[in-house]
């Protein structure tokens, strides 16, 4: 939390900056909280409200495209860090959306996976399992093939 004190003349409050941003009022006090805004707001003298520099809406308009595309709030603050020491964080933004990319793949690979299992149940699907299936098991077309593949892991 940010001690400079202002006077309110150029600033916005944060009821301006919510409809401005189309965030809400409690999404950018924990912005503010965890110094996400840190070098765009500061406090009243009189009432020690948060006020907000208007460059508080880009940050804020950055802040969403990034989480967006993926970025964590760790990621976008170290990006945001490298911002505030006066250099262009494009690099650092390249590096993360180059994993987000590499980790994407994976999860459409494991995606894909899963949609092919999902099919062989269903595949084999039986509306009217075997009566010694349904006395030992909860589902019987889900556990007959999940014991299937442990018999074939025992015999490898």
């Amino acid at each position: 939390m940010v001690t400079n004190l202002v006077d309110e003349a150029g600033v916005l409050k944060i009821g301006e900056v919510a409809i401005e941003s189309g965030l809400p009022v409690k999404t950018i006090r924990y912005y503010d909280e965890i110094g996400l805004l840190t070098p765009t707001v500061e406090r009243s003298r009189s009432s020690h409200y948060r006020l907000f520099k208007p460059e508080v809406l880009n940050r804020l308009a950055f802040i969403k495209r990034a989480q967006s595309l993926g970025l964590s709030l760790n990621e976008i603050q170290q990006i945001l860090d490298i911002h505030d020491q006066g250099q262009l964080p494009c690099g650092e933004v390249k590096q993360h959306l180059e994993v987000k990319v590499v980790e994407i793949a994976e999860q459409i690979e494991a995606l894909k996976t899963l949609k092919s299992e999902l099919q062989g149940i269903l595949s084999g699907w039986q509306e009217s399992p075997p009566q010694n299936l349904i006395e030992r098991s909860i589902c019987p077309n889900l556990q007959a093939v999940e014991s299937r593949m442990y018999s074939r892991s025992q015999l490898g």
